[in-house]
């Protein structure tokens, strides 16, 4: 096993593209002054992360209509081989109130939990940030973006 491991930054459409991949992510917002985090799945529409929520959801009354600044992330790690992906976006959270639009996020994204999931929340991706750890040379090592291995063969 290639003991290498280089960081190399994804373009905004492919760090979208792979966070469209993959069913579930990590919505992490500010509740009580303390960080928040939840899993949730999700789709990728466009520029735009789009989540179901519970009515009285916590991030539903967060975001509410005037919105909250959110963090997004979801990756995807092969811990055998240690390469994977990981993409964070930034951006402002808002409860969707276009009903029509709603109805047709909500027949697109079946909720992981039972209940009542009718509240949408769409997240702009105004800051997207993506990196892919991928194998690397040794001539890597200890230059900005590598990790090593510190896993023992």
């Amino acid at each position: 096993m290639n003991d290498h491991r280089r960081l190399e930054r994804l373009s905004r459409s492919q760090a979208l593209e792979l966070l469209s991949s993959v069913p579930i992510g990590r919505l992490v917002f500010t509740h009580q002054a303390l960080p928040a985090i939840r899993p949730v799945n999700h789709l990728v529409e466009g520029e735009s992360i789009v989540v179901r929520t519970t009515s009285g959801a916590t991030i539903t009354t967060v975001a509410g209509r005037s919105g909250a600044v959110v963090a997004y992330e979801a990756d995807s790690l092969d811990t055998a081989r240690q390469v994977g992906w990981s993409v964070i976006i930034v951006g402002t959270a808002r409860l969707l109130e276009d009903e029509a639009a709603a109805e047709r996020y909500r027949s697109l994204l079946t909720p992981w939990l039972s209940g009542a999931m009718d509240d949408v929340i769409v997240i702009a991706a105004d800051i997207v940030t993506g990196f892919e750890m991928v194998p690397g040379d040794p001539a890597d090592c200890g230059q900005v973006g590598s990790i090593t291995s510190a896993h023992p063969r």
